[in-house]
């Protein structure tokens, strides 16, 4: 007696579509000589492998088992003899050990064959929950906590704290949202790996829309350069003013108000011009570790400047409505102003994807995402309020834009934050920019071939502390040099620091944050017009937007009113 898959269509197992497609060939022999026990449980193995093949046909397309290809939209990496067939989702091991193999075998594909042992330590990860955490809260916590103490004070002790709440709370949507957008086209079975943001987008809302994102998120970039050229310029006059105050001090002499912030920015930027000679983000590692830890660095000395200040006054300043504006026109732009400063204090989007990709599994991803997700935002969250609320707390209506540039003692401690900031700056600076320079070269490169900075592709420039000379490549000299002198330009320019960030958070949040990954929600999970959950999602978006439109509003004008005087 035999069973094959061709058995199943019979009368007894007419179907309107054959449940047995893709299965091998299933045979059992039952001759004369064997039990009727053996015989029976060849049956129920049959029986058994058409029935799950049932089960088959109410699963979605794209996760329908395909011959020769695995899932659908598989990258071809998968060759003849790996195919897979994954029938539980608590079956995790498996499902592990099928997508590691196919993203080994793809990897070594892209990069175009290489070794075996280099694809393989491509995929390798090892992440966890905590590392996760770790990750976010160093990439969040940054140069907008130093104006959170302002925002607070133009909200007031009521909206000002709760807006903090909000923003977060929005933030933790919006990162549960895109969390399931990593693999693609199904959250937990993939089988495409997102291994950036701009890739999620790509892959998931086409190229018209990645296009668009990719222009956001450059322009964005951009941004933050002119941001952290002002903040580093505050903060190397504040620690030249310190030396100049304990200088003229010691020597009984007056100010002489040398203090210019534009000498400042012109330094600044001609150290970003040698750094952004860095070939690619890889060789810039160290740097960015070193930068995550000065900004935890400062943050935290604000923080306790702030508390011990609220000691030493005995009492907690500010009121429930914050600083009164002029009129009632002036109150209305700097609360929308303060909005837009929250918003940029968190640029947590743009780093997820890359934060998941480095995560093992099982678990899934997705879920040991959420769950460092959830457990960033809350301890950033209890920060900000900190920093914040002890800012407030310590200046009342005296609170500065700036937290550091409020206290005046001790010096030692006022210069070794401000020294923190820069350094941070410095390497948080070439982290938003090496991307711009890598998109943009390769256009360059691709769309003017014969161009004269293309073809001479590089120079030899001496270089007296390495003691000997350095090859660069003409065009990367040329467009980051002019990169960085624009930045610097602009920054000079527009000086202001609440004003910028407020511009900066107004401009990036909502599409970054909350378009994108909305749509790229309701696309991955196919979500039907007009349903509960659609309506929700795109009342969240809609609202968001009226928010950070009145934020960005105000900004701009702020920065208008500003450099108008």
């Amino acid at each position: 007696m035999v069973w094959s898959s061709d058995s199943c269509n019979d009368q007894s197992f007419n179907q309107t579509r054959d449940p047995c497609v893709g299965l091998s060939t299933i045979q059992v022999s039952a001759s004369s000589s064997q039990s009727a026990v053996a015989a029976a449980a060849a049956l129920v193995n049959a029986v058994s492998s058409c029935c799950m093949n049932l089960c088959l046909t109410f699963l979605p397309p794209y996760l329908q088992p395909r011959k020769g290809n695995g899932y659908g939209g598989m990258p071809a990496g998968m060759g003849a003899g790996q195919e897979a067939v994954i029938f539980s989702y608590g079956d995790d091991e498996k499902r592990v050990a099928f997508l590691e193999k196919r993203d080994q075998n793809s990897s070594s594909s892209y990069s175009g064959g290489g070794d075996g042992a280099a694809a393989a330590a491509l995929v390798e990860r090892s992440g966890t929950v905590w590392t996760a955490v770790a990750h976010i809260i160093t990439g969040v916590i940054g140069s907008g906590v130093l104006s959170l103490q302002w925002s607070v004070a133009q909200l007031g002790w009521a909206a000002g704290p709760a807006a903090m709440v909000m923003f977060a709370a929005v933030t933790l949507v919006s990162a549960f949202l895109l969390c399931d957008c990593y693999r693609s086209p199904h959250p937990l079975l993939g089988p495409s790996r997102n291994r950036s943001y701009l890739q999620a987008v790509n892959l998931t809302l086409g190229r018209t829309k990645a296009w668009a994102c990719g222009v956001l998120v450059h322009t964005s970039m951009y941004g933050i350069g002119i941001a952290y050229t002002i903040t580093a310029a505050i903060s190397m006059r504040s620690i030249q003013q310190s030396a100049c105050t304990t200088y003229n001090n010691n020597n009984n002499k007056k100010e002489d108000g040398a203090c210019d912030m534009s000498w400042h920015m012109l330094v600044f930027g001609l150290a970003e011009m040698f750094m952004s000679q860095i070939p690619n983000f890889h060789d810039i590692q160290w740097l960015s570790n070193v930068a995550a830890l000065m900004s935890l660095a400062y943050s935290f000395i604000g923080l306790g400047l702030g508390f011990a200040r609220v000691l030493e006054n005995g009492y907690v300043k500010g009121s429930m409505t914050g600083i009164r504006g002029a009129t009632p026109v002036d109150k209305m732009w700097k609360v929308s102003q303060a909005l837009g400063d929250i918003a940029f204090a968190y640029p947590y989007s743009l780093i997820l994807i890359e934060i998941q990709d480095t995560l093992k599994s099982p678990p899934s991803e997705n879920e040991t995402m959420k769950k460092a997700s959830t457990v960033a935002i809350l301890v950033t969250t209890v920060f900000y309020l900190c920093c914040g609320g002890f800012g407030y707390a310590a200046f009342g209506e005296d609170t500065p834009g700036n937290l550091l540039t409020g206290f005046t003692h001790p010096h030692w401690l006022l210069d070794f934050a401000n020294a923190c900031i820069v350094l941070h700056i410095l390497g948080g600076y070439q982290v938003y920019c090496q991307p711009v320079f890598a998109t943009a070269e390769k256009w360059l490169v691709e769309t003017f071939p014969d161009s004269i900075l293309v073809r001479h592709s590089s120079v030899k420039l001496p270089v007296p502390a390495a003691g000997r000379n350095v090859e660069v490549k003409v065009l990367r000299l040329c467009f980051r040099t002019l990169y960085v002198a624009s930045t610097t330009a602009i920054a000079m320019m527009f000086p202001y620091f609440n004003q910028v960030i407020g511009v900066l958070g107004g401009f990036m949040y909502w599409p970054v944050s909350i378009y994108f990954p909305v749509e790229m929600y309701v696309k991955q999970r196919e979500v039907e017009a007009w349903t509960v959950k659609w309506v929700l999602l795109h009342l969240f978006s809609v609202f968001c937007l009226l928010l950070i439109c009145f934020a960005l509003v105000g900004s701009v004008q702020g920065l208008l009113t500003a450099h108008l005087g």
